[in-house]
């Protein structure tokens, strides 16, 4: 037996019980948040593979830098299958309102409404932690729903301008963002980092971003930088793979060849930045 699955009872308790703690004391990030948070990335609703993840993608460090709170209004753009929302929407689900913007459930590709589907299953799986989300519809160009406009505390975005960019609305997506958060709310953001020796790629099609380029896309919808961090960082990637960031694990696009070189890597270089919408 996983030893993870001793945790669950504490895990559901402690969902269950932070409603009781509402007011100021819930929005402080305190030690006990903070535990809370660690509790939830390493918890038993969560397979051991996004588990093993964590050494790449910090999710700990990286939320607690974005200020996320018990009660924050939270909207994660593209949570795909839902990696950070097993950490996110838990934390926020009594206190706080936690929104994933996912893709059209009615689309006609089958890979976009059997992504929704499994999604859906996943929030299912667990009530207690997942039971206040709610789902709304963000596929360009016909839906732009990340929330109740000028109301989120946050919104956060893990490795996605890469996919909007060949799509062509890349400055839309980061105005989506800005018209949905209220005055002071922050904009999240982690991307696989560029070579800002080399031109940006306007299709960005090895998947990197040059972080000064993704600051310039903020920044040009109305953004103000608040911090940058190097909580993902990783100085073992050179960036320059014939088959693009995806050469790296997670995808290991390559499969055997060069398979323990690219493991010894490790995950992409990341780029982690804080923007606020001003006051």
């Amino acid at each position: 037996m996983s030893s993870r699955i001793t945790q669950l009872p504490a895990l559901l308790l402690a969902c269950c019980t932070l409603a009781a703690c509402g007011g100021e004391d819930a929005a402080q990030p305190t030690a006990a948040g903070d535990s809370r948070l660690t509790e939830l990335a390493e918890g038993v609703h969560r397979s051991d593979d996004n588990v093993a993840r964590n050494q790449y993608r910090n999710p700990v460090a990286t939320l607690e830098f974005f200020g996320l709170k018990p009660d924050s209004h939270v909207a994660e753009i593209w949570p795909g299958g839902g990696w950070y929302t097993e950490v996110i929407a838990p934390y926020v689900n009594d206190a706080g309102q936690y929104y994933a913007a996912h893709w059209d459930p009615d689309s006609e590709t089958e890979f976009v409404a059997r992504g929704v589907e499994r999604f859906k299953t996943k929030l299912a799986e667990y009530p207690e932690l997942y039971g206040n989300t709610k789902m709304t519809v963000l596929m360009p160009p016909d839906s732009w729903d990340l929330g109740p406009e000028g109301t989120l505390d946050m919104v956060l975005t893990f490795r996605n301008i890469h996919n909007w960019m060949p799509r062509g609305y890349t400055g839309e997506m980061f105005t989506a963002a800005y018209r949905a958060l209220k005055p002071g709310g922050v904009l999240g953001v982690v991307e696989h980092r560029g070579n800002e020796e080399i031109d940006q790629d306007p299709r960005a099609a090895s998947g990197y971003v040059n972080q000064a380029f993704a600051i310039q896309l903020a920044e040009a919808a109305g953004f103000e930088l608040d911090a940058s961090s190097e909580i993902n960082a990783n100085s073992k990637d050179t960036k320059d793979y014939d088959t693009g960031v995806w050469t790296l694990p997670p995808t290991l696009r390559k499969k055997d060849v060069d398979r323990e070189k690219y493991l010894a890597i490790g995950e992409s270089d990341r780029f982690t930045l804080r923007f606020r919408k001003p006051t």
